[in-house]
């Protein structure tokens, strides 16, 4: 048995962005609340009844939000261009390394606007 854990975060950033599509406000620095959700997948540990505890998962986030949360986005090393996409990768790849390989699925988006975006990850 396979099961999902997940916790949720959100950070508050701001950005620029080229684009051909609403181009003009998007060129300007403007900002937005995101949220995150990391989802982690694997067996129940028999001697804990979990898949990994919460509390590790949640640290690891912190780690991860202190790098985005009310920063440039333009300006934070190894995101790239600050994309809802790009965003979903940056937060794996700055997870702990023990916590990476549970990951099953990475989700980021933008309450106010409806926008979102997830990187799934298959199972082998």
């Amino acid at each position: 048995m396979q099961f999902t854990i997940s916790q949720r975060f959100f950070f508050d950033a701001a950005h620029t962005l080229r684009r051909e599509i609403e181009a003009e406000g998007s060129r300007r620095i403007h900002g937005h609340t995101y949220h995150a959700e990391v989802s982690l997948r694997g067996p129940r540990d028999p001697a804990t009844g979990m898949v990994l505890d919460l509390g590790l998962l949640r640290r690891g986030l912190e780690v991860v939000r202190e790098q985005l949360d009310h920063h440039m986005l333009d300006e934070v090393p190894g995101l790239g261009i600050p994309t809802l996409e790009n965003l979903c990768l940056f937060i794996v790849q700055a997870l702990p390394a023990e916590l990476r390989p549970l990951v099953s699925r990475v989700r980021v988006w933008r309450e106010a606007l409806g926008d979102s975006c997830a990187l799934d990850f298959t199972l082998q």
